[in-house]
């Protein structure tokens, strides 16, 4: 099996790079799986001290879940599915250092739920955000229900969530949702930059920093993230969820029956 996640490194500073060009960069269990190894090894060097986050080439950050693979999973099989997911961007989350999404595309569903894991986010003024999940007739089941009402609020999270809207860049900016947007041809320039100034301020002030403000989302996080796996199952055990998601592969309107 090919790698689907690349990882490099300048100085103290590395890049995790999803690498399903062919898929969008979709995430995969495969590809989750790779991504927590390379979390686990940027956890075990003390010497890095920043890290950006990215998918290979132009048209997707991350496009989101594997609909192809999602639509083969049984109700238990998809539970699993979201059970990784948390525990991958748990572990991304979890990291002492301070981590930059390079979103140089779409950042759709899991894709934008691996975003918003990251503490600071860097999109394209062509980059696409969204959690879209209720057009499948699913829900996020990454943590975008809880980390997206942390980073923009509850009222417009649930505009966003109910409805599965994709915001432009500059929309997503003005709410909160990303720190920077820049040109196409700036993203992986300005979030390494970014990332290298963040790399150069003290190591120990940086991670009590870190600490301390996400203090404030674990206390939410850990009482809500298994209520999204419950109900992420309970969506995937319906007929509306076959339905939607064949629908998408096969580029139709979903007709949805209620169960």
């Amino acid at each position: 099996m090919e790698a689907s996640v690349l990882t490099s490194r300048v100085g103290a500073v590395v890049t995790v790079t999803v690498d399903r060009p062919k898929a969008l960069n979709a995430l995969d269990p495969d590809t989750l799986h790779a991504l927590g190894a390379a979390f686990d090894d940027v956890a075990a060097d003390a010497d890095i001290r920043a890290l950006v986050v990215t998918g290979v080439g132009d048209r997707a950050f991350v496009a989101g879940a594997d609909i192809a693979a999602m639509k083969t999973m049984a109700p238990d099989a998809g539970r699993e599915y979201c059970r990784l997911g948390h525990a991958v961007f748990a572990r991304l989350e979890a990291l002492p250092i301070p981590v930059v999404a390079a979103v140089n595309g779409a950042a759709l569903g899991g894709g934008l739920e691996l975003a918003l894991a990251c503490d600071l986010i860097v999109a394209s003024e062509r980059a696409k955000l969204g959690l879209p999940e209720i057009t499948l007739g699913l829900i996020p089941g990454f943590g975008g229900t809880q980390r997206l009402a942390l980073r923009v609020g509850l009222a417009r999270a649930r505009e966003l969530v109910y409805l599965g809207r994709v915001l432009a860049a500059d929309e997503a900016l003005r709410l909160g949702l990303v720190n920077r947007v820049v040109p196409p041809d700036r993203v992986a320039e300005e979030a390494a930059t970014l990332a290298a100034e963040l790399a150069a301020r003290a190591p120990v002030a940086m991670r009590h920093a870190k600490a301390v403000t996400g203090r404030v989302a674990r206390a939410a996080l850990a009482a809500a993230l298994g209520e999204e796996v419950d109900a992420f199952a309970a969506t995937f055990a319906t007929e509306d969820r076959v339905e939607g998601l064949t629908a998408f592969l096969g580029k139709r309107k979903p007709v949805w029956k209620g169960r």
